[in-house]
């Protein structure tokens, strides 16, 4: 049993080991439990498991009479949530639940270690979340993405660094077929740039501003993926008689579909600080400027981020210091500099663990 939810972050890496459980042992019986209403129930049936829900809700930090209705809500809530997990695991009868992440995490893992079944947890962020803090007092194994998360954690056994599962498709991807496909000179520069699926705008407007100052800077190409809402850059560039597009060393996207490709091409990478982000630039040694979301839980994004610029495997550029103009200095000094740009590439690569997703699988198998 996976149990997973809230967010990409959590839900996507618990689909690929449970892909890999499968391809392993065919006749393994796979189930998925998330939240009612929530992101999973698309998209763990799309990816070909089945998942049961529970209902369940965040704690409100307002302490305003609204809030502490909203509380008491989320307790009752939480209360029949550990009904609702009991009865899934007695009909499912699982050798092994594996938390991945999200609130639906503590009522079934919870109950699970009531009713003696074992269980696993992974937290995918330098800074781990509520839920999982909590069971790591419980579960039978702990694993981690980053070394660092262990600091902000007692477990009830020693837990194993074993990285988070990277896409093959992402592993087996060549740079120099890659760049050849894109049409890329041997001395060209190349910059990929994005802010996630649905964009994030402080990146999207420093981007433009960056691109104004550096259009004509020669030997290097810009990708940038604006994301569901940031459709406003290219009617921007028109407007600023900026270029971009066939012909031009300057091309724009909504979405990435062959990130494969093109992480395998480039040269510097401008991402937000998730975890998945952060692996698959660490499985690439791609030199890199994080931008850590500053809207995320327990500022992980930015714990994330420190745990590979501490070692002088990435560049860090917080929000609230973001502007094209510094953006542009960072992306000419990187440029100007092969020497630090290979370093910075073998430093991001240091801590990359490309087997974490045989590492998973042969834990969940030992339990």
């Amino acid at each position: 049993m996976f149990v997973a939810g809230g967010t990409g972050g959590h839900i996507n890496p618990a689909i690929a080991v449970a892909k890999e459980v499968k391809r392993l042992d065919p006749s393994s019986e796979i189930l998925f439990v998330g939240t009612e209403g929530r992101m999973e129930t698309t998209i763990v049936p799309n990816a070909g498991f089945e998942i049961k829900t529970v209902q369940m809700n965040g704690f409100s930090r307002n302490m305003t009479f609204s809030g502490i209705i909203e509380n008491i809500k989320t307790v009752i809530l939480t209360i029949k949530a550990y009904i609702d997990a009991k009865k899934i695991l007695e009909d499912f009868k699982p050798d092994v639940v594996v938390g991945f992440g999200g609130y639906v995490t503590g009522p079934v893992l919870k109950m699970a270690v009531k009713m003696g079944i074992k269980t696993a947890i992974h937290e995918q962020n330098a800074f781990p979340g509520v839920a999982n803090k909590a069971l790591a007092k419980e579960v039978d194994k702990v694993m981690l993405t980053s070394p660092d998360a262990e600091q902000h954690m007692k477990c009830k056994n020693p837990p194993i660094v074993t990285g988070l599962p990277v896409r093959r498709e992402i592993l087996k991807a060549d740079r120099d077929y890659s760049r050849a496909s894109m049409g890329l000179q041997s001395d060209d520069i190349l910059v990929l740039s994005m802010g996630g699926s649905l964009g994030a705008d402080a990146i999207n407007k420093a981007i433009v501003e960056m691109l104004e100052i550096l259009k004509d800077e020669k030997n290097i190409c810009f990708l940038h993926s604006t994301g569901k809402y940031g459709n406003w850059v290219r009617d921007k560039l028109k407007e600023m008689d900026i270029p971009f597009g066939r012909g031009t060393n300057i091309h724009i996207r909504e979405y990435i579909d062959n990130m494969d490709v093109c992480l395998a091409a480039c040269d510097i990478v401008i991402s937000r600080a998730g975890a998945s982000s952060i692996s698959e630039i660490q499985a690439l040694k791609k030199p890199s400027i994080l931008i850590p979301s500053p809207n995320v839980a327990e500022n992980h994004q930015f714990h994330n981020a420190m745990a590979l610029v501490k070692n002088d495997g990435a560049v860090l550029i917080e929000e609230k210091d973001l502007d094209g103009n510094y953006l542009a200095q960072k992306i000419t000094e990187l440029k100007n500099d092969r020497i630090k740009l290979y370093n910075i590439s073998q430093n991001a690569g240091k801590d990359a663990k490309v087997n974490a997703l045989s590492e998973i699988c042969r834990i969940i198998t030992s339990l």
